[in-house]
């Protein structure tokens, strides 16, 4: 891929359902080390971890990460993308894509569509992705719903079933995919707005983007993306897949 991008991968020890999950042992790296192995092989012009936590920042310095301090009291990982592009002083047309810190199994083609899909949409502040959504999970409040217009771009997200069926049965349900691509010009934008309530409510950051009138695209995943990590269940599940693919 030609087009230049920026990867950050935000990183905090608190996580309330697995605390120090970014620190926490996965087949014999932690699990940040992980994500930042996956993202070095995509081609960004720049690759950084961001944390306000020194545990996290020293073990990434020590595996060759650039690493970024951030304040601690950020709610979203969009705010803490915010600071490092103010830090880095990253221009308005930079593309800063959002590599959460427990996805060790993201495919390179979607972050490549990713970014096209920001670079192909200049009225969009944000791409983001989605794939079909089974019917196991549409009532699940962890697998965050979107419904998006004849053009692609998100009207809401919900970790409600939505569309919802009023005669019952599943829709074709679309499942979100939290990654994210942002215009540098949007992130100045972001740290001045205020938090919405829809984003209080769904404990959802990029509800705080539509509050405020700022459109969303959404493109097709290319691939699968491969299982996250919030559980405890969740690392031992990835730590037998890397063990398969490692060896």
């Amino acid at each position: 891929m030609t087009a230049k991008f920026k990867i950050v991968i935000p990183a905090r020890f608190g996580a309330s359902r697995l605390p120090g999950k970014p620190l926490r042992d996965l087949a014999g790296k932690p699990l940040v080390e992980w994500v930042w192995r996956c993202a070095a092989k995509v081609g960004a012009e720049e690759l950084l971890v961001a944390t306000d936590d020194e545990r996290i920042r020293d073990v990434c310095l020590g595996f060759g990460a650039e690493v970024v301090m951030t304040n601690a009291d950020h709610p979203s990982g969009t705010d803490r993308l915010a600071e490092v592009a103010m830090l880095r002083q990253w221009p308005d047309d930079a593309v800063i894509v959002n590599l959460q810190g427990d996805e060790p199994l993201t495919p390179a083609a979607n972050i490549h569509r990713l970014v096209k899909a920001c670079i192909d949409h200049p009225e969009a502040a944000i791409s983001t992705l989605c794939e079909p959504l089974d019917s196991e999970r549409f009532a699940n409040p962890n697998a965050v719903k979107l419904v998006r217009d004849k053009q692609n771009f998100a009207l809401y997200f919900s970790r409600a079933p939505i569309p919802f069926p009023r005669d019952g049965g599943v829709p074709n349900a679309l499942l979100h995919i939290g990654l994210y691509a942002y215009r540098g010009s949007f992130l100045k934008r972001f740290r001045e707005m205020e938090v919405s309530p829809l984003e209080g409510v769904e404990s959802l950051e990029q509800l705080r983007a539509l509050w405020h009138g700022e459109r969303i695209y959404v493109a097709d995943a290319p691939e699968p993306m491969g299982p996250g990590i919030d559980t405890a269940e969740d690392l031992a599940r990835v730590t037998k897949l890397l063990q398969e693919l490692h060896g």
